[in-house]
């Protein structure tokens, strides 16, 4: 398992019961995962009494936040030298998938290896940018963030100046991404590096309706007609209850690496929680690498 493990401003204090207890800066937040069956929490009730904020999921689907504390509408937390906005958004998001970061650790290393400055770098349902802001710090030529949503989008771009990058090169685009890789396609243009991490369900910006499973391996077949002669990595995420990393590393052996060689690893990817020396399990991630990169 890729553990993001370097965080400071982030951490997973304690579980049970499908419920976990986190750090966001300053700010104690409890929300459920659907992965923490176990019942025996570590800390006691007095430290799970902290949580500024506490998720409840409805059983009608959705839920709504208790705010039992002082929890400011907005803040920020950073990871190495990026910085992130967070706020309490609707089906227990914050805005911000905290293991992620061990993708974005991969992402810059295998940019600053390469020793390119020509790097073109295209993120795909890009939400709030953690990886855009990534490729932009680790110093791609151009980003191109796509999101379905328009407020995603916005948020992105108050994430990259936040992160004192607005003077790089990134382009914002509001699209449905397989109708966008369609018109890259048709435009002829070409990206050293792309980063996925699609939805199970969901819909474009005009009501077009996405569901992985009928859609994911088209849409790598497709982006292998806009990777670039010399393409530096390809990152597959998914939160999707039964891809296993065997899955989706089998998807992109299929296509990617069947036309460019190179090597495809795919691991589970998770965070620590507390000093249990337990780990909290948050999806399946497939890297693929060029035959000259590292492979790790």
């Amino acid at each position: 398992m890729w553990l993001a493990d370097r965080w400071e401003d982030f951490a997973v204090l304690d579980s049970s019961d499908g419920m976990k207890l986190e750090r966001w800066g300053d700010v104690i937040l409890e929300r459920p995962d659907p992965q923490v069956i176990w019942k025996q929490p570590q800390l006691g009730k007095s430290e799970w009494a902290r949580a500024g904020a506490v998720y409840h999921r409805s059983n009608k689907g959705g839920g709504k936040w208790e705010i039992r504390g002082n929890v400011p509408e907005r803040w920020t937390v950073s990871y190495r030298e990026l910085t992130f906005h967070i706020k309490m958004m609707g089906f227990k998001h914050t805005g911000l998938f905290p293991e992620q970061a061990v993708n974005w650790d991969f992402m810059a290393e295998q940019m600053k290896a390469s020793g390119r400055k020509d790097l073109k770098i295209l993120n795909l349902f890009a939400y709030t940018g953690g990886a855009t802001v990534a490729a932009a710090a680790a110093g791609a030529e151009e980003v191109v963030h796509v999101d379905s949503s328009k407020g995603m989008v916005a948020w992105a771009k108050e994430n990259i100046a936040a992160s004192g990058l607005a003077d790089k090169k990134v382009r914002f685009i509001v699209d449905d991404v397989m109708k966008f890789v369609a018109r890259e396609i048709r435009r002829g243009r070409k990206y050293d590096g792309i980063i996925m991490d699609p939805p199970s369900y969901g819909r474009g910006p005009n009501g077009e309706v996405w569901k992985l499973e009928d859609e994911i391996y088209g849409l790598l077949e497709q982006c292998m007609q806009i990777l670039s002669d010399n393409p530096l990595f390809f990152l597959v995420n998914s939160y999707t209850t039964g891809f296993s990393p065997s899955v989706v590393s089998n998807m992109m052996a299929l296509t990617i690496s069947k036309k460019f060689g190179g090597t495809t690893v795919a691991e589970e990817i998770g965070l620590p929680i507390g000093t249990t020396g337990l780990v909290l399990p948050c999806g399946a991630t497939a890297r693929w690498v060029g035959g000259s990169q590292e492979k790790g």
